[in-house]
């Protein structure tokens, strides 16, 4: 029997709409290496290293009459060409003109007929500086439903190497299996039922709508997903960052060096996500002042702040591969966006996350990054999931943290630059914030709805004004 779609997974099938594509994406910028990089060097690594992601080889399957969770299948049609894209920026190849093209992509859906990831290869990108060889971009999207928990593998992870030099992979031969028939897969979801009856009842229901409930109730099962902090039964502030969202995105980034944060961390005796938090609570402040929206002393924006933790016997090992799962707890943060002191805004945040932690047994960047390699886009994945099942009334925007590594990154001998997450929209949600830290950078993604955030890139640019304050504290 092909393998079946877990109830969290199949679910992100059903709630996925026009205005809410359900994947998560990413962009990564490499310096291009002397002897070049093309479209067919990528399809040819991809190639290489696709089996080692053998779910990007799979199509969903839909059971008929929805009698059970759809199976994942091989794709006996699997078209390379039509999964890896290439694009190009038109002269200068401006930052401005890669954040336009990277909305553009987020904002089409997959095509739920083929395996659900597309990669795209955008040359044209203007150098950073001179002496370059030029810079190109590749841009990844995942359907939510391939992005199982921090145990997942991305296709963006597998062509990534710590050297210049390619690692070998052994070559593989790929024959697909044969598609079950629709008779099968009813004799299958019929021999399920005889041993678990409730399950087509589940199964049913969440197909024809009930699909959010669903999600609700599994995510607060399987792994403790959402962790309801106190503030949860009150409702988040209406504030401009909650509206009706339609099917464009604008897309805004900004980069910050790591070693501001750790200078911020060890001065005040805090984490550095409470710095990034403090960082995106004066960004906000800055930024619903310059809207001439009201901002008093007790003013706050909630964020849904997804953190790994360490369930109980968990004992993660790079050595026996072993991983935390979906063991991720979503915490309900109000960012103090009403105090003027970017100090103050720090300490408030501190707090409310110290009381959330010293619950749970959080799991530290490093061991993070030993897990299962690096892979940010699951990683951001899985705090979409956590905003997808909870209403859209107890927060207002979510904020996912992804550590990485501290060395540099190849692909066939490209060296990684930069890399700027894509986190996707919930309903009601205008703007959502990742970021992820490598090489010395931290790199933030700004996804926002095209109609509701036309100035996404102001709020982009107040990330480094805000860090700046922060840094202002530390000058005698």
């Amino acid at each position: 029997m092909p393998p079946r779609l877990s109830a969290l997974d199949a679910s992100f099938l059903y709630l996925e709409e026009a205005t809410t594509p359900m994947h998560v994406g990413g962009i990564s910028v490499f310096e291009r290496p002397g002897d070049g990089f093309d479209y067919d060097r990528l399809v040819e690594l991809i190639e290489q290293r696709i089996a080692l992601v053998p779910r990007y080889r799979q199509k969903v399957r839909h059971v008929p009459g929805n009698l059970a969770r759809p199976v994942w299948v091989d794709d006996p049609e699997f078209d390379i060409a039509y999964h890896v894209r290439r694009s190009a920026l038109p002269r200068p190849g401006s930052e401005e003109q890669l954040t336009e093209l990277v909305a553009r992509l987020m904002s089409r859906p997959l095509d739920h007929a083929r395996p659900l990831w597309e990669m795209y290869l955008v040359e044209g990108l203007a150098p950073a500086g001179s002496g370059e060889n030029g810079r190109i971009a590749i841009v990844t999207k995942t359907h939510q439903a391939m992005v199982d928990g921090i145990s997942a593998i991305d296709i963006g992870q597998v062509i990534l190497d710590v050297s210049d030099e390619p690692r070998e992979t052994p070559d593989e031969l790929w024959m697909p299996r044969p598609e079950p028939s629709d008779g099968q897969l009813i004799l299958d979801a019929i021999a399920e039922a005889v041993t678990r009856p409730t399950e087509m009842v589940d199964n049913v229901r969440v197909a024809t709508g009930d699909a959010l409930a669903t999600v609700g109730k599994l995510a607060g099962a399987a792994g403790k997903v959402l962790t309801m902090a106190r503030t949860a039964g009150r409702r988040a502030p209406g504030l401009p960052l909650n509206a009706e969202i339609s099917t464009q995105r604008r897309f805004g980034l900004a980069r910050t060096d790591l070693e501001d944060y750790r200078k911020v961390r060890a001065a005040y005796g805090c984490d550095v996500n409470d710095v990034v938090l403090a960082v995106i609570a004066g960004a906000l402040r800055t930024w619903l002042m310059s809207r001439g929206e009201p901002v008093g002393g007790s003013s706050s924006v909630r964020a849904l702040v997804p953190l790994s933790v360490r369930g109980e016997g968990d004992v993660p090992s790079s050595a026996t591969g072993s991983s935390l799962g979906n063991r991720v707890a979503s915490f309900l943060v109000d960012l103090p966006v009403g105090e003027p002191s970017p100090l103050v805004r720090l300490h408030q945040v501190t707090h409310q996350m110290r009381e959330h932690t010293d619950t749970g047994d959080a799991v530290g960047a490093d061991t993070l990054v030993r897990i299962g390699g690096f892979a940010p886009p699951t990683l951001h994945g899985v705090g979409a999931r956590a905003a997808s099942g909870m209403s859209r009334h107890f927060f207002n925007l979510v904020v996912t943290n992804v550590p990485g590594p501290q060395f540099p990154l190849y692909a066939a001998g490209a060296r990684m630059l930069e890399m700027f997450p894509v986190v996707p929209l919930a309903k009601g949600q205008a703007v959502s914030i990742g970021l992820t830290s490598y090489d010395g950078g931290v790199y933030y993604g700004l996804n926002g709805d095209r109609d509701a955030m036309g100035d996404i890139d102001v709020l982009a640019g107040m990330v480094n004004e805000s860090l700046d304050e922060l840094l202002e504290t530390l000058r005698p």
